[in-house]
């Protein structure tokens, strides 16, 4: 008989800790990983396994992280480390693990959930919806060498991860606020680069302000800068990183750095020739997927005008009638009626809606929802298309 139980601490080496190296590395190691040295990363994690006897036959755990949903920033529950043991695959533990895995984190208040998905549309049926991929820009710094004849206002410093950590995750805080998507992970997570203390960073100051940051490492005279994310609040954050990466011309022959989707490198300077890739590929390299964990999360997030009645299907924990209400400028979400559904929606739908991903009309071209034209009207009007910042790798 199986059960599903939480387990913390020195208890996961025995049990979900079992299943990740098979699962997520490359196996068989001669040594294997020093699994022990990963536990204080997993510290707040909510970790549950699914057991038979002694037997630990699927896992999944949850991240608690924070996220803003259309200018509301609300608790998210990051997915991660969904696996089942072969032998046991395809016999529904994967579900009823990651059922049980919701459930616990609505419990303690958290209203949306992410995951990098290794089977899309598996996610897909627990009401996940991907989410815009990030791209890679590669480009040789000399290509910017337009911008250092620049006197841009601001400045830029550098120093390691490590020294300038604290500044960095309060303006990830700072950042937070302000983009419709971004992800904010625990500080136990984001230790881990402090313990490598393996980037450098750089940091964009405009009139005692921190409006830009960028981490990075290099990998040899001649090779290549590569940097993870480009993070700006204010358009002169951007100009004063992409000023600082010009200045390794001739040290490194090119430089990668990941954007949004709606970031133009072919903007950035006249001239600049740059390689702009978005590759989706599974099990490894997929988009992020998000969803809603309660239709609560929609209240008092930034909506157009409009009124309309949805029927929500599919999820046990969120399926009923709901009324969205935009006439005081946020949503109000409150009971409705089901002889004045206008609409039915997937879990998957109204979270494509939700994260501004999907027009209504896309939502009914996928078969996760149907949808009148006057309910597509109010849809559309209420949560408009809006890119969201999701970022990171799988």
């Amino acid at each position: 008989m199986t059960h599903i139980r939480s387990v913390s601490g020195d208890q996961r080496l025995s049990t979900a800790f079992t299943l990740y190296p098979y699962a997520f590395d490359a196996t068989p190691a001669p040594d294997g990983k020093d699994l022990r040295a990963l536990l204080p990363y997993h510290s707040g994690n909510h970790t549950l396994v699914v057991e038979d006897g002694a037997d630990t036959l699927a896992t999944a755990a949850a991240i608690p992280m924070r996220q803003n949903l259309r200018t509301v920033v609300m608790p998210m529950a990051g997915i991660a480390w969904v696996a089942t043991r072969p032998g046991a695959r395809r016999q529904g533990h994967g579900s009823r693990v990651l059922r049980h895995l919701h459930a616990d984190m609505r419990e303690q208040g958290h209203r949306l959930a992410t995951l990098y998905p290794s089977h899309p549309s598996f996610y897909e049926r627990h009401g996940y919806l991907s989410l815009p991929l990030r791209r890679t820009v590669t480009f040789p710094p000399e290509g910017l060498a337009s911008l250092l004849r620049a006197r841009l206002p601001g400045t830029v410093s550098w120093q390691n991860i490590r020294d300038g950590f604290d500044v960095y995750r309060a303006f990830q805080r700072q950042v937070l606020t302000q983009r419709h998507g971004f992800c904010y992970t625990p500080d136990y997570r984001a230790a881990r680069m402090v313990d490598a203390a393996d980037r450098w960073l750089a940091i964009a100051t405009l009139d005692g302000e921190v409006v830009g940051t960028l981490t990075y490492r290099i990998d040899d005279f001649g090779g290549r800068l590569d940097a993870d994310e480009l993070l700006y609040t204010h358009p002169a954050g951007r100009a004063l990183l992409l000023q600082f990466l010009a200045e390794h011309a001739y040290q490194v022959s090119h430089v990668s750095l990941t954007v949004t989707a709606d970031e133009l490198p072919e903007t950035w300077a006249t001239g600049l020739s740059a390689r702009v890739e978005a590759e989706v590929s599974f099990p490894n390299g997929a988009a992020m997927m998000g969803r809603l964990l309660t239709v609560d999360a929609l209240q008092g997030v930034e909506c157009g005008a409009g009124q309309v009645e949805i029927r929500l299907v599919d999820d046990a924990d969120l399926a009923g009638c709901y009324l969205l209400d935009g006439s005081s400028g946020t949503l109000d979400v409150t009971p409705g009626r089901e002889s004045r559904a206008e609409a039915t929606l997937t879990t998957a739908g109204l979270s494509g809606l939700a994260y501004g991903v999907l027009d209504p009309v896309d939502v009914a071209a996928r078969g996760l929802g149907e949808v009148s034209d006057k309910a597509a009207a109010a849809l559309r009007s209420l949560l408009p298309r809006r890119l969201p910042y999701a970022i990171g790798v799988g």
